[in-house]
Parts: structure tokens; sequence; C-alpha cells
């Protein structure tokens, strides 16, 4: 018995020793391990990952002019690697030993992506500083099927006069909105994605601009509130 005390002590001494070189979480008196987050380089067997964007061809001029406006928040601020392959006619991106953060790959993407949709580059860079911010996409034809006239005037109601209705939607909502043909992509949070995207299916759906804006101005009032 007298041996077997000093024998056990030193035990827990070693496992003192242990339990203090790794970081562990005694929560509910039991201990897990607690370990740190992977650097990227360090994810999937050292191998970096990639990210392909294609480029529409009507956005080739824009994307040639403003190349450096793009090239210079995502290599030196992101710390991502950023090529235009002319061949394959797409943006390709790459992780670098010295990524801070896996996630940057995808905001990245998200934000060239974004600018090929139409985006402006003050807009589509928020993608980059703000984690709650998305892109969604739909077509008029997904709310109702329009042709011929009707379609042009529907296209018509949601920009307004010199853009005005598509000007007073994004302040009210705060959100950005591309109308590209038949396609509409909107950017913004989740909340006011949904509230700008109501509105412009109310337009599509024949609503005037005057009832549209009368119920903008309540459910901004709603979310100011909050």
């Amino acid at each position: 018995m007298e041996a077997g005390g000093p024998a056990s002590a030193a035990g827990q001494g070693e496992s003192s020793s242990s339990s203090g070189a790794m970081a562990v979480d005694a929560a509910g008196g039991v201990e897990k391990p607690r370990f740190e987050a992977l650097m990227p380089s360090e994810m999937s067997g050292g191998r970096p990952q990639f990210r392909k964007v294609p480029v529409p061809q009507h956005r080739f001029a824009p994307l040639k002019k403003a190349w450096m406006d793009i090239y210079t928040p995502v290599y030196e601020h992101m710390k991502i690697d950023i090529r235009m392959n002319l061949k394959a006619r797409r943006v390709e991106l790459k992780t670098r030993q010295d990524t801070p953060d896996v996630s940057n790959l995808q905001k990245c993407a998200d934000f060239v992506h974004a600018f090929m949709l139409g985006f402006d580059i003050a807009d589509a860079v928020a993608l980059l500083r703000l984690d709650d911010l998305y892109v969604d996409s739909f077509e008029i034809k997904d709310v109702k099927t329009l042709r011929g006239e009707h379609l042009s005037r529907a296209i018509g109601r949601l920009s307004g006069k010199g853009g005005k209705t598509k000007y007073a939607i994004e302040n009210s909502t705060r959100t950005r909105i591309v109308i590209a043909d038949t396609k509409i992509h909107i950017l913004g949070s989740f909340v006011n994605i949904k509230v700008a995207r109501d509105s412009l299916c109310s337009l599509i759906l024949g609503s005037p601009a005057g009832k549209v804006y009368s119920k903008l101005r309540a459910v901004s009032a709603r979310l100011a509130e909050r």
C-alpha cells in the first residue's frame, strides 16, 4: 500500500504536466482537448485551394479597365493569388502560404463574381469586409411569364424614370440592384434582400410605384426599430 502511494502520486504528476502541454476545456468535469485553428496552407495536405470565376464576353472590357482595383484588395489585403486566364476566359484564385483564413478565398470569389454580374467595385468590395452580405439573383419569368411589350413595360417599372424607382428601393433597403435585361441581381444582407425582392416582385406583377413606395416606408420604419 505504501509503495503504491508514491507511484500514484508520480502518475498524477505526469498527467498534470501532460495536460499543461495541451490546451484543455474542463467544462462539466470532462477534459476535452482544444486545438488551434489550422492555417489554409496546412489543410488538404498542404496543397493550395482554387476558385475559378468565368468572365462573360460583355465584361471583358470593364474587367480590363478595373483590373488593378480588383487585384489590390484581393492580393494585398486578403492574401490571395489572382490571375486572368485569357485562354479559358476566367479569373483564377489560389490560396498562399501566408493566407490568414481559408474563408478569404470564397470571399474573393464572391467579390469577383459580383463584379461580373455588373456591380460597381465600390459596392462589391463590401463582400470582402463584411460577413453577412450575399448576392441573390432571379429572373422576371420566375415571378411571372411575360412576353413582348408586357416584358418591356415590367422592366421599365423596375427602373422607373431615370432609374428613380430602382434608386428608391436601393436606398430604403440598403441594398444594391443590377437589372441586366430580364435578370435581376441584389447585393445586401439576408433581411434587406428579402424586402427589396418583395418590392421588385410587386412591380413585376403590375403594382404601381406609389403603392410599392408606401409599403417600403412601412417596412423600412420597422427595420429601423430593430
